[in-house]
């Protein structure tokens, strides 16, 4: 373990000390910190969900709940007279009811996650495109995750490409961070007072 722990931080080492030495350069980028830059956007997304789970999962169990007692009365009482095939058709309907109740928390959390990527989805395609503009103009060879990096490696701030795509959509840094990143030589684009033109999520 402790020759491939050596390996992996030898390996990052090399490959960011090389940065300025070779045409091999080498960024990182982290998604979901650069999400909790757009202002407002989790207090928006924290009252969308809840409304989404209030006004549609939490009514869509109940129906659910609801058509599945339907169901099973109607097939209780007409299912010895029923033919085999609209037998065979009814039980399969209640099968595939009581599989969704009994499986609901499953469910609602697959469609809960399901709601989150798409209302992000305009923020992350504002992000990577432009990640990919910044990767094209400073010639980026490798982007990496930034969870992915050693915590024995510590990369220039000025390949943190979270930062450089923050400041692309004028979105809000700490004094800390671009303090830091002028004290590397860091650029600081001029500031338009543009805003980034995030569609607000729907409600439904």
């Amino acid at each position: 373990m402790k020759q491939l722990l050596l390996v992996c931080v030898t390996v990052a080492s090399l490959l960011f000390s090389n940065n300025a030495q070779s045409q091999v350069k080498i960024g990182h980028f982290d998604e979901q910190s650069l999400l909790s830059l757009f202002p407002g956007l989790e207090q928006t997304m924290d009252s969308v969900m809840n409304t989404y789970l209030r006004d549609s999962l939490n009514v869509e169990y109940a129906y659910s709940v609801q058509d599945y007692q339907r169901r099973d009365s109607i097939f209780k009482k007409d299912s010895a007279t029923m033919p085999a095939k609209a037998r065979e058709m009814a039980l399969s309907d209640l099968n595939r009811l009581y599989y969704k109740i009994a499986n609901w928390q499953q469910y609602s959390q697959e469609m809960q996650q399901d709601k989150m990527e798409r209302l992000l989805a305009p923020y992350r395609q504002q992000m990577f495109t432009a990640l990919q503009q910044i990767v094209a103009e400073q010639k980026y060879t490798w982007v990496l995750k930034s969870e992915s990096l050693s915590p024995y490696v510590q990369p220039s701030i000025l390949d943190n490409l979270t930062i450089r795509v923050a400041m692309k959509l004028n979105l809000p840094l700490s004094k800390e961070i671009m303090d830091a990143w002028k004290a590397a030589g860091g650029t600081v684009p001029a500031n338009t007072g543009a805003k980034p033109a995030t569609p607000a999520p729907k409600k439904n």
